[in-house]
């Protein structure tokens, strides 16, 4: 097995809150080298799996296991290694793009020399570089989402979880997100967003179709399109969706 890899299986995971099945026998791979797309709409259970798989909530029933290296590894040694990018707003209005970097620098325990670096290179790929004096509350749309990855990249992660990150952005910043989001697997970064933009799914290289807390396919996206017989995952949800396995 490749060095450096990191990846986390889920197992018939299950979740309820009341009489309302949140997940239901949920089993998934997410391992490294791929962008994986949880793809569904509002209430198919995406922030719960997030959550659940950040240890940020139990499991009602089933098992969240993590590898590094191919060896088994538990959440509190391999959470060390994560970042998340919740869908809610998570910066600092009144703080400055050069803020909140030295205000996580802080957090993450960063050495100077290696923020600097990091900084740099990290201002040049979000093209935010101009921008290092502006508040948080006073960037755009897409800009604001740059800053939150920038700022869950600055600690260099193993793994990323990003819920919705481009949920209200514009087509222009959602593409340029996309390019960074694909150059940060290139780098070897597992990545795993959700999304309820059916377009977004087929810039992925693998994905986990939800409904109503159900996995309905899973695979590379032209091949499940492919199986399914529809030409986008529009017409994919139109046909297969429901909440039916």
């Amino acid at each position: 097995m490749p060095k450096n890899n990191v990846d986390i299986h889920l197992t018939h995971v299950s979740k309820e809150f009341g009489n309302v099945s949140a997940l239901r026998d949920v089993s998934a791979d997410f391992v490294s080298g791929h962008l994986y797309g949880v793809i569904g709409p509002a209430g198919a259970g995406k922030t719960t799996l997030f959550r659940i798989m950040l240890h940020l909530m139990r499991a009602g029933g089933g098992d969240v296991s993590y590898k590094i290296d191919g060896r088994d590894i538990s959440f509190a040694d391999f959470r060390h290694h994560m970042a998340y990018m919740p869908q809610s707003q998570s910066l600092y209005a009144d703080l400055s793009v050069d803020e909140h970097l030295d205000f996580f620098r802080k957090l993450y325990g960063i050495d100077a020399g290696a923020f600097a670096r990091r900084r740099d290179e990290l201002l040049h790929l979000t093209r935010l570089d101009k921008f290092t004096q502006l508040p948080a509350g006073k960037l755009s749309g897409g800009m604001y989402k740059k800053l939150g990855l920038m700022c869950a990249l600055l600690r260099s992660p193993r793994v990323m979880l990003l819920d919705e990150p481009t949920n209200g952005v514009d087509p222009i910043s959602r593409r340029e997100f996309w390019t960074l989001l694909h150059e940060s697997v290139a780098r070897g970064i597992l990545i795993i967003l959700s999304t309820a933009y059916m377009d977004e799914a087929e810039r992925c290289t693998h994905v986990t179709v939800m409904d109503r807390g159900c996995v309905l396919r899973a695979g590379e996206p032209t091949d499940l399109l492919r199986r399914a017989r529809v030409q986008t995952f529009d017409e994919f949800f139109i046909r297969h969706g429901g909440g039916a396995a």
